[in-house]
C-alpha cells in the first residue's frame, strides 16, 4: 500500500493532495524552491525537501534533484499535480524506472494522448470529430505558411507537448503568421521544454467543454459529466461549471463516450481530461487531452460527491474504481473562480508582492481550494494562482449567488487580484443566461466598471506589507532552513529526534 507520496508540485494543488493523504492516513513531502522555502504547502506538509533556484527550470521542472529526493525520503510514490512535469512521459518512465508509483497515467498513454497531435491521430482513427489542422508539429515556417493557405484564416498555433494557454496564439491575417510562431514556440520552450507547434482551424465563438474521466487498472473506464470552461482570458480558463448549461443530457452521453473510448483504446489508467468545442451549431470537436488532474476539478467533485485525489492515489495503489457509469450522478450545479494575483484594469498583468491581508470567504456552500495565507509572497517566477473558489447550489443561479456573496468576503491586500473580474462576470445578465463562448472576455469585459479600491483601503494595505515585509524577513532569517536540505514541521517544534 501508499504510505508515502511525494507531492513534485507547489501552490494549492500541493496543499490540495496534502489534505487528501491526511485523510488517507498517508504522509505527505514536498519539494520547494528556494523562494518557496516559507510556502504554505511547505509548513503543511509531514517533510519538505530544498530544490533550491527560484524559477521553474531552476526547482519544480529538475527531473533529477525530484528523483535524488524522492529516492531520500523513501516514499512510494510522487504525485506530480496539473503543470510542471505532470504530463511529461519522461518523468513517468523515469520514475517507474526508480521503482515508485506514478499517480498519474502510464507514460506510453502519455505519450498517445499528452502530445496533441499524437492526440489527434488517435481521435481520427477512431473517428471522434476533430478540427481542421495539422497531425504532426510543423517545423518549418514555410510549411505553415502553405498550411495557412489551405485550411484559412483565422487559424490557431498551439504548443504539442502542453496546455494552459502556453505556446498558443490566434492569427487572424498572412502578415502577422511569423511573428505569432516565433512567440508561440518560445512560451512552448520555456513552459514545457519542448517548442513544437501543430497548426488548426480556429473556430469561431465555441463553447470550450471538458469531460472528466477515470479508469482504473481492472479496465474500468467512467465519465464524470462535463465542465463548462469558455469564460476565459489569453485563452486561459478564468471561471468553470458543471454542468455546462449548453450540454442536454444525449450531448453529455455521446461526448463522454467518446472520452472513454477514446482514453480505452491507449490503455489509459488514472484521471484524466478529454477537451471538446461546441459549434454554435451544437456539433463537437476533438480538442486534446489533459493527461493530469485538472485545476478546476473541484467543480466536478462538488457535484458527484467524489474525491478525484484520492481517487487518483487509490487507482495508482491498484484498487478498482468502487461504482460504475450507473452509479455517477450530479448533484445540483458548481461553480469556480481561480482567484490569481493579475490585474484585469491592465489586461489582466501579473501582480506581485506580499499579502497584507488575505482572508478567505467561509460559510454554506461555499469551498476554498487555497495556496496562500497572510504574509506570504507572491513572486514573478511562477503562474498567478492564489486560490480557488468553488461554489454549489440546487441551481445554475443559486451557485451564482452563492460565488457573488462568497467573493464579497475574499479580503486580499498587497496584489491585484482577479475577483473584481469574477464579480463583473456574475453580475451580467448574458452569463447569468448562459449566453457567452470563449470570446465573452472581448466583446463583455468593460474594466471601468469595476468597482474601484477605497483609498483608505489601499493606504491601509501598503503599511501593513511594510510591516509584513519586515516581520516576514526576520522569520526567515531565524529559521533552520536547511537542516540537510529537510524542512519538517517536528523539528520546527524541536522533535529532532522524530524520523
Amino acid at each position: 500500500m501508499i504510505k508515502k507520496i511525494l507531492i513534485a508540485n507547489r501552490g494549492e494543488i500541493a496543499v490540495r493532495i496534502i489534505r487528501a493523504c491526511r485523510e488517507m492516513n498517508i504522509r505527505a513531502a514536498v519539494v520547494f524552491s528556494d523562494v518557496d522555502r516559507t510556502a504554505m504547502h511547505v509548513r503543511m506538509a509531514d517533510e519538505a525537501y530544498a530544490l533550491g533556484g527560484n524559477t521553474a527550470a531552476e526547482s519544480y521542472l529538475r527531473q533529477d534533484k525530484i528523483l535524488e529526493i524522492a529516492g531520500r525520503a523513501r516514499v512510494d510514490a510522487i504525485h506530480p499535480g496539473y503543470g510542471f512535469l505532470s504530463e511529461n512521459p519522461s518523468f513517468a518512465e523515469e520514475v517507474e524506472r526508480a521503482e515508485i508509483i506514478f499517480i498519474g497515467p502510464p507514460a506510453a498513454a502519455i505519450r498517445a494522448l499528452g502530445d496533441k497531435t499524437a492526440a489527434r491521430k488517435v481521435a481520427d482513427r477512431l473517428q471522434i470529430p476533430t478540427v481542421p489542422g495539422t497531425n504532426n508539429p510543423i517545423e518549418r515556417e514555410t510549411d505553415v505558411f502553405a498550411l495557412a493557405d489551405t485550411i484559412g484564416y483565422p487559424l490557431l498555433l498551439k504548443a504539442a507537448a502542453g496546455g494552459g494557454g502556453k505556446g498558443m496564439r490566434v492569427v487572424k491575417a498572412k502578415d502577422e503568421l511569423s511573428n505569432a510562431l516565433r512567440i508561440a514556440r518560445s512560451e512552448a520552450k520555456s513552459a514545457f521544454g519542448d517548442e513544437r507547434i501543430y497548426v488548426e482551424k480556429f473556430i469561431e465563438r465555441p463553447r470550450h467543454v471538458e469531460i472528466q474521466i477515470l479508469a482504473d487498472r481492472s479496465g474500468n473506464t467512467v465519465y464524470l459529466g462535463e465542465r463548462e470552461c469558455s469564460i476565459q482570458r489569453r485563452h486561459q480558463k478564468v471561471m468553470e461549471e458543471s454542468p455546462s448549461p449548453v450540454v442536454d443530457a444525449q450531448l453529455r452521453k455521446v461526448m463522454g463516450e467518446a472520452a472513454t473510448r477514446l482514453v480505452r483504446s491507449v490503455g489509459y489508467t488514472n484521471a484524466g481530461t478529454v477537451e471538446f468545442l461546441i459549434d454554435a451549431h451544437g456539433k463537437f470537436y476533438f480538442l486534446e487531452v489533459n493527461t493530469r488532474l485538472q485545476v478546476e476539478h473541484p467543480v466536478t467533485e462538488t457535484v458527484t460527491g467524489i474525491d478525484l485525489v484520492k481517487e487518483q492515489i487509490r487507482i495508482a495503489d491498484g484498487i478498482p474504481l468502487s461504482f460504475s457509469q450507473s452509479g455517477i450522478v450530479a448533484n445540483g450545479h458548481a461553480i469556480e473562480c481561480r482567484i490569481c494575483a493579475e490585474d484585469p484594469e491592465n489586461s489582466f498583468f501579473p501582480s506581485t508582492g506580499r499579502l497584507a491581508r488575505y482572508v478567505v470567504p467561509q460559510g454554506p456552500r461555499v469551498r476554498t481550494d487555497n495556496g496562500f495565507a497572510e504574509g506570504d509572497a507572491i513572486t514573478m517566477f511562477y503562474d498567478p494562482l492564489m486560490a480557488k473558489v468553488i461554489t454549489w447550489g440546487s441551481s445554475r443561479i443559486e451557485a451564482i449567488e452563492a460565488m457573488r456573496r462568497a467573493l464579497s468576503e475574499f479580503l486580499i491586500h498587497g496584489v491585484k487580484s482577479t475577483i473584481p473580474f469574477c464579480q463583473f462576470v456574475l453580475n451580467d445578465e448574458d452569463f447569468r443566461k448562459g449566453i457567452f463562448d470563449t470570446r465573452y472576455v472581448d466583446e463583455h469585459f468593460d474594466f471601468r466598471k469595476l468597482r474601484p479600491n477605497k483609498p483608505q483601503e489601499e493606504i491601509a494595505a501598503a503599511l501593513a506589507a511594510v510591516l509584513l515585509n519586515r516581520k516576514v524577513r526576520v522569520q526567515a532569517e531565524r529559521q533552520d532552513a536547511n537542516h540537510n536540505g529537510v524542512h519538517s514541521r517536528w523539528r520546527r517544534m524541536k522533535l529532532d529526534s522524530y524520523q
